[in-house]
């Protein structure tokens, strides 16, 4: 489990530093990202603040714009 959280979480970091190309299988890692970050905050209020990067963040933005477009 804890392998495929990480992952999740090296696919966005790759695509982020620009050593992947950015695809579905980056959004994909990016959903499950946030569902298990959701699911922590629920967990306890302490998580509460815990957001994502200003990057990732825009790269979520991304793919709502590519749907659009």
């Amino acid at each position: 489990m804890i392998e495929a959280d990480s992952n999740h979480c090296r696919i966005v970091a790759r695509s982020l530093a620009g050593k992947r190309r950015v695809d579905e299988q980056t959004f994909a890692s990016l959903a499950i990202l946030g569902e298990r970050l959701e699911r922590v905050k629920a967990l306890n209020e302490a998580f509460a603040g815990v957001r994502f990067s200003a990057a990732v963040e825009e790269l979520r933005t991304s793919k709502a714009a590519l749907a659009i477009g």
